[in-house]
């Protein structure tokens, strides 16, 4: 039968050696007869490959001939034997294939023998998923064989969360640099938008960027220096209406006000009602964002066509030098948030209303859910759709041939996009109180991100961006509050730690193949410095009904053999025991040509192999 629980610390074990040494089986009379029989070990790993997994059998006592046999066994894994017969020992062979489910059984060793029946002793069958790594670039996968995904993160400067770093001044920015994302988006909202009133004549108090420089200036001085600027809404004193033409005089409006922000961020300031507003940081900001999720407020595809069109190249005018992202859906409705929806619309040929001005990025927004009540199996089941939807940019954007070589980012990501309302109400689900959901900093984090970052490398999405840096247990990588960090600060840090994407160099994605993938996602590169990365990340949960469960637990050999020879192999696990004040561990594991590692639920390990 299937177990249901398993003593922690089976699962505790790292490498395949650790988990094939457990203590000899008990031993027992059975009927009053007089011999005895004991395993070599109590826990046997058995992969889906089909390598031969065999226990050896010692027989003690007085009797003339011992037959073995197994009951209890899965359904699909075969059974070979070595009989002791008279001589006192002998041994089960167990043999698995991908038909097996993975995970952990208890199977049952008994003996035989004139007319009596020792004790049966139980095992503990580990069936193992088995992943062979190739040493062959896929040219099929992420950006002509390539990784070039870098992680990010977000602020969304406003008036409940601008004093952050003012809060926070011994240990940020620097925690913030040491997280290391690049082009950290910037999405100005509320009391934080800059542009105040638009008086007649122009007074100094119509602008305003105290609030939105609290989080930008620190920004600018971290990392890349260099941002991207999300001009996310209008200013409050009016808005686009929809029809939007090309003459609306709110549209202009908008236009001015895009263009002062550049003056203001890269070209010395601009000045109003005799009051000269200018950054105080050296650094421009060259990344700029056009609009907010328009498909989710007010807009069409054409009213987008036409507002990107207008904006695009009146800043361009301002500063030649800067680099324009678009579109920034959202995919929190699934009817104007498919991209299907919107896409065809701005890819069009200019002559046909299609966009006529500078892309360089085309943003999109991923949440698993807006809806805490919603499964981890469900939540898990998004993830595919997320990868078709980086699929169908890169398709829809090669059909122009001036737009081929736009990058496709995820400006957003998170478990769940939902929040509270003024009320304290749920804003996806109305009537409902709204609950934080954990599973944005929890282990199920320490899964789902790596498994996220995997599918999306590999689908040629070349920015994640995790929403958001300063927030609770469901948005955060760091509270709010104390700048404490949370599970998923440690989560990024480490995938961008370990595929390193700089704008010169990028890892290689390997060819590898696993035999069951339904639990288990595997990433396999090769870095710039000739080492190579292994990914293993543990989806399977323990019930369906799961919501934040603990997952179920999954060991996996690693076939590395293809590598060649090498020198040294660290093991650096995420998962529910991960130190969140210091971060996860290295543990050095010893070169070999096959590999294990023994996840106990959700959680994610990744090897480092060096020549």
């Amino acid at each position: 039968m299937r177990l249901t629980s398993l003593v922690p610390a089976l699962f505790a074990m790292s490498s395949l050696a650790l988990l094939l040494a457990g203590c000899a089986g008990g031993s027992g009379r059975g009927n009053g007869g007089s011999f005895t029989i004991a395993l070599s070990s109590s826990m046997l790993l058995a992969p889906q490959d089909g390598t031969p997994a065999p226990v050896s059998v010692a027989i003690t006592g007085t009797i003339a001939s011992v037959t073995l046999s197994a009951s209890v066994v899965p359904t699909g894994v075969n059974l070979a034997y070595k009989q002791p017969g008279t001589t006192g020992a002998g041994t089960v062979t167990f043999t698995a294939s991908p038909a097996v489910a993975a995970g952990t059984y208890t199977v049952q060793i008994d003996a035989t023998g004139g007319g009596e029946t020792a004790t049966p002793q139980s095992l503990t069958l580990v069936v193992a998923v088995a992943t062979v790594v190739s040493n062959t670039v896929d040219t099929s996968l992420g950006i002509n064989g390539q990784l070039k995904q870098f992680m990010s993160t977000s602020f969304q400067p406003a008036e409940w969360d601008y004093q952050y770093f003012l809060n926070l001044p011994t240990t940020e920015p620097a925690q913030l640099n040491t997280l290391g994302p690049q082009h950290i988006r910037l999405q100005g909202i509320s009391q934080a938008v800059p542009w105040k009133a638009n008086s007649n004549p122009p007074a100094p108090n119509d602008w305003d960027f105290t609030m939105l420089d609290q989080v930008v200036q620190p920004v600018l001085s971290v990392t890349d220096n260099s941002p991207e600027f999300q001009i996310a809404v209008t200013p409050s004193f009016f808005t686009l209406p929809s029809p939007l033409t090309t003459n609306d005089p709110n549209l202009a409006l908008f236009v001015s006000y895009c263009q002062n922000l550049v003056r203001y961020y890269n070209k010395g300031g601009f000045t109003w009602g005799g009051t000269t507003f200018q950054s105080a940081s050296p650094h421009p900001i060259t990344w700029w964002g056009i609009y907010n999720e328009y498909n989710i407020n007010g807009l069409t595809p054409q009213d987008y066509v036409v507002l990107y069109n207008a904006v695009v190249p009146a800043m361009l005018a301002i500063d030649p030098s800067i680099k324009l992202s678009a579109l920034e859906l959202s995919d929190y409705d699934y009817t104007v948030g498919d991209p299907r929806n919107n896409l065809p619309t701005f890819v069009a040929p200019p002559a046909s209303g299609g966009v006529n001005a500078q892309v360089d990025v085309a943003s999109t927004h991923f949440y698993s859910t807006c809806n805490q009540s919603d499964t981890d199996m469900k939540l898990f089941s998004t993830i595919p759709g997320f990868v078709s939807d980086v699929e169908y940019f890169r398709q829809q954007f090669a059909l122009r041939p001036d737009l081929r070589n736009v990058a496709v980012w995820v400006t957003e990501n998170n478990v769940n996009a939902d929040f509270a309302d003024s009320q304290g109400n749920s804003t996806c689900n109305p009537g409902q109180k709204f609950v934080l959901d954990h599973r944005g900093t929890s282990a199920f984090f320490a899964t789902w991100r790596p498994y996220v970052f995997s599918q999306l490398a590999k689908a040629g999405s070349q920015e994640l961006n995790h929403w958001d840096y300063d927030a609770d247990p469901q948005y955060g990588e760091v509270d709010f509050t104390t700048g404490g960090k949370y599970l998923s600060y440690w989560t990024d840090y480490t995938l961008g730690q370990f595929f390193p994407v700089t704008p010169s160099s990028a890892p290689d994605l390997l060819s590898i193949s696993s035999t069951e993938t339904a639990t288990i996602e595997a990433l396999a590169t090769r870095n710039p410095d000739g080492s190579y990365v292994l990914l293993i990340t543990n989806h399977a949960v323990n019930s369906a009904n799961d919501n934040n469960g603990a997952g179920s637990p999954r060991s996996v050999t690693i076939d590395v053999t293809a590598l060649g020879n090498y020198t040294s192999v660290t093991k650096t696990t995420l998962d529910a025991s991960t130190d969140i004040t210091n971060g996860p561990s290295a543990v050095s594991l010893t070169p070999a040509g096959m590999l294990s590692v023994t996840l106990g639920g959700y959680g994610t390990a990744i090897l480092h192999i060096k020549p």
